[in-house]
C-alpha cells in the first residue's frame, strides 16, 4: 500500500463530520513536524484550524484545505460503511475520499518526498487546514488569514485541493471563482380569508413580477474568464397551514453568482430598483460569501500545468466555475490560487469516491510544483 493511500484511509476512518476535526489535523501535524515544520493549531470557536510552516524566507507555497466533511447522508444507501475506508475495483471509497481527504494525504506525501530530495529549499513551504470549509465558514480559512496579515505574513501561493477534475486527474483547475451573494426578502402583505381577498393583500401576488423580472434579469454578459451573472431563488415560503388563509408574509432567499463585471454594491442597488418599482412593502438583506477572485497565468499556473503535463500527459484547461472554495479568503491578500484535486463527479455524494492510482499521481504533481517553485532547477 502506497504511503498516500494509506494516509488518507486514516483520514476517512476518522468522521470528521463538519465542524469536528476529530484529529485529522493532530495527525497531519505529527508528519509534518517530523520534517521540520512549526505547528500552530489556531481554533477559533468551535473550528480546528492548522498553520504549519517550514522555512523562513519568501516566497511561501501554502497548500490548503479542510479536515471536515459534509454528512453521510442515509447510511443503509451506501454500499459500505462511509467511515469504513474500502478499496473496490481499484476505487478507495468513503465519505471524504474525494472532498478532500485524498487531497490532504497527497499533499503531505509530496511535501514528504520534496523535503527528502530538497532538505534546503527555496522559500518556505505552508500548510492552512480547517474544519470550517464544508460549515458556514465563519472561524476557519479566513479567520487564519485575517490573524496571518495581522503579524505580516504572506502567502505567496496557494494550491487549494479541491476536486477540480471533471473526467480525468488533471483536466481542469480552478485560477478563479465567481462571486456569491445572498438576498433574504420579506414582503409583507395583509392575512385574510381567500373568499375575500378584496379585504386582505397577498404578498406573493404583489410581488411576483418584480420577481419575475429578477429571473428573467440579463446581469452582464461575463468575460472571457467568467460566464455571466446567474441570478436562482432558492427558498420562498409562505402560508399558515391552512386551505383558506391569505398569508401576510411571503420570505425569499436567493442567490447570485457573479462576475468581475458586477460590484455586490452594483448588484444591490439593481435589486432595489426592481423591488421597488413593484411598489409594494418590504425589507432585504445581504449576505456577502465571497467576492470575484481570478489567478491570471503566471508562476503558479504555468507550474501546475507543467506538472499535469508530465505526470498525465493531459493539458489542462483553465476554468473559474462551480461554487466557492477557502480560495476566497486567501486571493484577496494577493496570493496567487489555484484549485487542484481529484474528480468531483462524486462529491457529497451517497458512495464518494477516488481512484487509488489517481492518489498517486496527485502526490507526484504536487511534488512536481514544489520543484518548479521552490528549488534552483526551476
Amino acid at each position: 500500500m502506497s504511503p498516500t493511500l494509506a494516509l488518507a484511509r486514516d483520514l476517512i476512518a476518522r468522521p470528521s463530520v463538519t465542524p469536528d476535526d476529530r484529529g485529522c489535523q493532530d495527525l497531519m501535524a505529527e508528519r509534518l513536524a517530523a520534517l521540520g515544520f512549526r505547528i500552530e493549531p489556531m481554533p477559533f470557536g468551535e473550528v480546528t484550524n492548522l498553520w504549519a510552516r517550514r522555512g523562513d524566507t519568501g516566497p511561501v507555497f501554502c497548500f490548503a484545505g479542510h479536515t471536515d466533511v459534509v454528512p453521510t447522508g442515509p447510511l443503509d444507501r451506501w454500499n459500505s460503511d462511509p467511515f469504513v475506508p474500502t478499496i473496490r475495483d481499484g476505487r478507495l471509497y468513503g465519505r471524504g475520499a474525494a472532498d478532500m481527504k485524498g487531497s490532504l494525504a497527497a499533499m503531505v506525501t509530496a511535501v514528504e518526498s520534496f523535503v527528502a530530495e530538497y532538505p534546503d529549499h527555496t522559500g518556505s513551504i505552508a500548510f492552512l487546514i480547517t474544519s470550517d470549509e464544508e460549515g458556514p465558514s465563519i472561524d476557519g480559512t479566513v479567520k487564519v488569514v485575517e490573524r496571518l496579515e495581522q503579524r505580516g505574513e504572506k502567502i505567496d501561493y496557494a494550491l487549494v485541493g479541491e476536486p477540480s477534475s471533471r473526467e480525468r486527474l488533471g483536466d481542469t483547475i480552478k485560477n478563479g471563482r465567481r462571486g456569491s451573494l445572498n438576498g433574504f426578502l420579506k414582503v409583507r402583505g395583509k392575512q385574510g380569508h381567500v373568499a375575500y381577498p378584496q379585504l386582505a393583500l397577498n404578498p406573493f401576488h404583489v410581488s411576483a413580477p418584480a420577481l419575475t423580472a429578477l429571473c428573467a434579469e440579463v446581469w452582464d454578459q461575463g468575460n472571457e474568464h467568467f460566464p455571466p451573472t446567474s441570478f436562482q431563488i432558492a427558498n420562498l415560503n409562505m402560508g399558515t397551514g391552512a386551505e383558506n388563509v391569505i398569508p401576510g408574509q411571503l420570505e425569499v432567499q436567493f442567490n447570485l453568482r457573479f462576475s468581475t463585471e458586477l460590484t455586490p454594491e452594483i448588484i444591490q442597488t439593481r435589486v432595489r430598483r426592481m423591488l421597488d418599482a413593484g411598489g409594494f412593502d418590504y425589507d432585504l438583506t445581504w449576505r456577502l460569501s465571497g467576492s470575484p477572485f481570478l489567478t491570471p497565468a503566471g508562476e503558479l499556473v504555468a507550474a501546475s500545468r507543467a506538472a499535469i503535463r508530465t505526470v498525465t500527459g493531459l493539458d489542462t484547461q483553465l476554468s473559474t466555475s462551480g461554487g466557492t472554495s477557502d480560495g476566497r479568503f486567501i486571493a484577496p491578500t494577493g496570493a496567487q490560487v489555484v484549485e487542484l484535486g481529484p474528480l468531483n463527479a462524486t462529491i457529497h455524494q451517497i458512495d464518494e469516491c477516488v481512484g487509488v492510482e489517481e492518489l498517486d499521481q496527485l502526490s507526484d504533481i504536487y511534488r512536481l510544483i514544489l520543484e518548479r517553485l521552490l528549488t534552483e532547477r526551476a
